[in-house]
């Protein structure tokens, strides 16, 4: 518009006036207080707790410390392949393209648009063709409307902010499901190197229960002994064959377990070659009880909806506020009257749609405009309690996590404790049964005892080294069930006195992966 700098401060001046009065009326009305951002515990309580510690946390890769590159290609297949995990990685792109969209709901908007009427006027209408002097008439428009929302309550921030606290959360709990699933491969996989290790110590029992049963019924044919030791023996083979069955069994069952975990078939699994068990130096680290919250995907998740039910409140908050916008109109309009014609192809008159790109066909418009809620049936109450009731759950659940993180520690911590002092004692009953095969087997040979004595030596010995093995394994699944109550390589810079990273032009630049495991 061309207008003088008099002419526009004086058709602005109701603008502000108008401005003001609705800001005045606005004040009249019940605004709720700002919502301060809740005090919510910064560390787990572990005080007091009687475990080994150590100086690190599990790295980012922390299967990598048991030195097993069957485990590595294990959880990188499932890493890649796993419908878990690809269903966890959906969600963030979800909540990613939220933040898009509240992004794209702030700003400036520009349309264009373009259309073409031609209409017929009825006989019997307000003004007739008679007084006109036409039936038909064509109109073509052409020109571009921009809109801008002032987002001076900052309602569409708080709801962008929002939208990227989900984004984390959700981002969080994909690494809490990629823990989940490293933990459960690895803890089938060493279920199954146990098996087979307790599988061989079950065949060498069955061979000398073997022994045992032929020695027996040697002696009930000499009428050395009575024929119940014949039945013992079998009965002693038998447990050990039934044994032998189900450890078979549950190494099988360990592979189709480990197959769906990396979403092969079970015949696709890789070839596992069997060997020792790992060793364990599994220990809390010496800051557990401060670092944990931001060491912890779950509790990170539940600080990150805390923050995005609190920016929910603002929102609802500036739903009292009036919305102030302006809109604008440029382009160029054209009216054909009594044409038979196709609008816009013949030029003639001086309402020809031919004119319509001449310089007195343009058309434009300024619209500054306020809206205020006057009366809502309670609407804007309701929707401010329910954020609020949000905001309550939102803690309460932060609240949860931090128990439970407390809770599974300790748990499994003094759970490794125990196991580490019964495999301190295992030892020794295993090295007192290796002695006393020693000594049974030197007096066998001597000749001053059969091999009878020798061999149920060497089954108690083979009982003990199972025993052995089961602690083994369960210290191993003790060892994995505290890293993941750790947290396993997760690392949130959350912290409950700083703000959500500020907005930049891309809504998603500061959302990042922090498990250290590649996204699917």
């Amino acid at each position: 518009m061309n207008l003088a700098p008099s002419h526009a401060s004086m058709r602005l001046r109701p603008l502000a006036l108008v401005m003001l009065l609705t800001a005045g009326v606005a004040g009249c009305g019940f605004i709720p207080k700002k919502v301060q951002h809740p005090a919510l515990r910064d560390d787990v309580p572990l005080a007091g707790l009687q475990v080994p510690t150590r100086a690190g946390w599990p790295a980012a890769e922390w299967w990598r410390v048991y030195n097993d590159p069957q485990l590595d290609n294990l959880i990188d297949l499932a890493m890649k392949q796993s419908p878990d995990l690809a269903q966890a990685h959906s969600r963030v792109q979800t909540a990613e393209q939220s933040v898009k969209v509240a992004a794209a709901q702030a700003g400036l908007t520009i349309n264009g648009n373009a259309q073409v009427t031609r209409q017929r006027m009825s006989d019997h209408g307000l003004f007739p063709p008679s007084l006109l002097g036409f039936n038909w008439y064509d109109q073509a428009d052409l020109g571009i409307q921009a809109e801008y929302d002032f987002d001076w309550w900052g309602k569409k921030r708080a709801s962008i902010e929002a939208a990227l606290d989900q984004a984390h959360a959700a981002e969080a709990q994909r690494s809490a499901a990629a823990l989940t699933i490293q933990n459960a491969v690895a803890d089938t996989y060493f279920g199954w190197l146990a098996d087979e290790a307790r599988f061989r110590l079950a065949r060498q029992s069955v061979d000398i229960q073997q022994r045992l049963l032929q020695i027996a019924q040697l002696r009930v044919k000499q009428g050395v002994d009575l024929p119940d030791t014949v039945q013992q023996a079998r009965e002693q083979l038998a447990s050990a064959q039934q044994m032998q069955v189900t450890l078979q069994g549950s190494i099988e069952l360990r592979k189709v377990a480990l197959a769906a975990l990396v979403n092969v078939s079970p015949a696709d699994l890789p070839k596992l070659q069997p060997h020792a068990l790992p060793r364990i130096e599994g220990a809390l680290p010496d800051d557990a009880r401060l670092d944990l919250i931001a060491r912890r995907p779950d509790i990170a998740a539940s600080r990150w909806q805390v923050e995005s039910a609190l920016k929910q409140t603002d929102v609802a908050r500036a739903e009292y506020f009036p919305d102030v916008s302006i809109n604008a109109m440029a382009g160029l309009s054209s009216t054909n009257q009594g044409s038979p014609h196709i609008p816009g192809l013949s030029k003639g008159s001086s309402g020809d749609l031919g004119n319509l790109f001449d310089w007195g066909s343009r058309v434009f418009g300024i619209t500054p405009a306020v809206h205020l809620p006057i009366f809502e049936g309670g609407r804007l109450k309701a929707n401010y309690g329910a954020s609020r009731a949000e905001l309550d759950a939102s803690i309460a659940q932060y609240n949860v996590a931090v128990r439970d993180a407390a809770r599974d520690v300790a748990t499994q911590a003094v759970t490794a404790q125990q196991i580490a002092e019964r495999r301190k004692k295992q030892d020794v009953e295993v090295r007192a049964s290796d002695m006393l095969v020693t000594t049974a087997q030197a007096r066998a040979q001597q000749g001053t005892k059969d091999a009878r004595e020798s061999l149920s030596a060497e089954a108690q010995l083979l009982q003990q080294r199972d025993q052995a093995i089961s602690l083994h394994a369960q210290a191993l699944s003790t060892d994995l069930a505290l890293i993941k109550a750790l947290g396993g390589g997760y690392r949130s810079d959350a912290d409950n006195n700083t703000p959500p990273p500020a907005i930049s032009s891309s809504p998603t630049a500061s959302i990042s992966n922090s498990d250290g495991a590649p996204r699917p």
